[in-house]
């Protein structure tokens, strides 16, 4: 049998429990199926600092907790699993889960996230849940304010972060595998111009050091073999993030990255009844506030274009 769904929620975290919440509210009982990780990439987040309305900080699973609760308060349908089928060529959206359920949907709202690249090592993933390896400075930089700390990567996203970070910390070494940099220039020249940061050229990361938290990183050149130990506190990974939308390649419009392309000021995409928020279409600012008001966005476009639905009928 298929179920038919008056607004479908793709994906979990802020974006997507933010419109679920508006989309119950308005009355249009929101299905929210959560994907392969409920709540999104803050639940590996220690502490939340930067959310508006936690003055003291919150655990960032506690936070989704929370998002989730208040979504379910206006009886929104929140399911776990996986959408892994979408049909957006037919009216209603055709859709199956990793259950096997097929779904038929008025309206769609894609909120899948995007996910941090790491560099693969088993210190690194010892590490990320609140022991010092993070993929965000904006999100936890305060947390090493006056210590020592790395940055992996030689792009765009690497130089903001180091150059963030070397506002707030002591020192702030970058590992550049290359002996140049992708970054544009001028992100490099902000490398450049700021006196507490030491790019090492040609290197790459051994492994991360410590026993509950982090207190170094093993670096080798890779043009001599030399090996040295950084004295750092905190480790943080900036190669590039990876949107969660492989499921929609060849139907929605997306960049070159695979981020969801959205029309200017809304949250729609190329596909009529289809929208976007969140990670998986901010490649720029990718905070869960914004990731939040995107969601926001979204249930308010789904509840325009169902009520236009409505009166042509």
């Amino acid at each position: 049998m298929v179920e038919h769904i008056k607004v479908l929620i793709i994906g979990s975290g802020p974006a997507g429990y933010t419109a679920a919440i508006y989309a119950a509210r308005a009355s249009m009982r929101p299905v929210l199926y959560q994907g392969e990780q409920p709540g999104g990439q803050l639940t590996i987040t220690n502490e939340v600092e930067n959310f508006p309305g936690y003055p003291d900080g919150v655990n960032g699973s506690q936070m989704m907790m929370d998002l989730q609760k208040q979504a379910e308060r206006f009886d929104t349908d929140t399911r776990y699993g996986l959408i892994t089928e979408a049909d957006f060529s037919k009216y209603p959206f055709e859709l199956k889960t990793d259950s096997g359920d097929e779904l038929t949907a008025d309206s769609v709202i894609i909120s899948t996230g995007a996910s941090a690249k790491w560099l693969g090592l088993p210190s690194e993933e010892k590490f990320k849940l609140g022991g010092g390896v993070t993929a965000c400075a904006v999100c936890d930089g305060f947390f090493y304010k006056g210590q020592d700390v790395v940055v992996v990567g030689g792009g765009d996203t690497a130089c903001e972060e180091a150059h963030y970070l070397s506002k707030i910390c002591k020192k702030v070494y970058m590992i550049v595998r290359r002996d140049e940099m992708r970054a544009s220039k001028i992100m490099r020249k902000r490398v450049e111009h700021a006196e507490n940061i030491e790019v090492l050229w040609n290197t790459e990361t051994v492994e991360i050091l410590g026993d509950d938290t982090v207190t170094g990183a093993q670096v080798k050149d890779r043009v001599t073999g030399e090996e040295r130990t950084l004295d750092i506190t905190g480790f943080f990974v900036a190669i590039g993030h990876k949107p969660n939308t492989g499921l929609f390649k060849g139907q929605i419009d997306m960049d070159e990255s695979g981020y969801i392309i959205t029309k200017p000021r809304t949250s729609e995409t190329n596909i009529e009844g289809v929208f976007a928020c969140g990670d998986a279409q901010d490649k720029i600012y990718r905070q869960a506030v914004t990731a939040a008001g995107t969601g926001c966005m979204a249930a308010l476009d789904a509840e325009r274009f169902l009520m236009s639905k409505e009166d042509i009928g």
